[in-house]
């Protein structure tokens, strides 16, 4: 069985309600769903990009590990964001949300289909992906680029504000 598992990491933002809240909530939702988490990064704020200024968002990443296969645990990860409220939109432009979680990485796999590509294409324009991550994988590569997170994060012309959360 540990054959079968596979380390992949994921991405978790809110910035509507309770927002550490609905990252605990998603946590708890695949740990039911029979996905590991390892690991989770420290919680940071960080400010809206590509949107209307608003709420900043409260994001982490996961350390997961899981018997799913990509597609499968993209499903899973769709399904628990309906859970915690989450309305799909339409258009491309983002928006406010309770909850988004994205696979980042998986494995070491290159996917190229419709409804998913790996490594997220974004990931390397994405501070609030790239703190995070580097803190649970400073020697992971890009499968790629080759780079590390720490690499695309030097290179990142802006990608905007990130800081710690620290609760008040």
């Amino acid at each position: 069985m540990a054959d079968s598992l596979k380390t992949a990491y994921l991405a978790l933002g809110s910035n509507l309600g309770d927002r550490a809240a609905l990252i605990e909530q998603a946590m708890a939702l695949l740990e039911q769903a029979g996905v590991r988490v390892r690991r989770r990064s420290a919680l940071y704020e960080t400010e809206p990009v590509g949107m209307s200024p608003g709420r900043w968002f409260l994001n982490c990443v996961l350390e997961i590990e899981t018997e799913r296969m990509p597609l499968g645990l993209l499903h899973l990860l769709k399904r628990i964001e309906r859970q915690l409220g989450r309305r799909p939109v339409s258009g491309r432009q983002p928006e406010a949300r309770r909850i988004d979680i994205d696979i980042l990485i998986y494995g070491e796999q290159v996917v190229r289909a419709p409804e998913l590509t790996l490594p997220h294409p974004r990931l390397h324009e994405r501070r609030f992906v790239l703190e995070p991550l580097r803190e649970l994988a400073p020697d992971w590569r890009h499968p790629v680029t080759r780079q590390t997170a720490g690499e695309m994060l030097s290179t990142l012309a802006d990608g905007g504000a990130v800081r710690r959360y620290s609760p008040s």
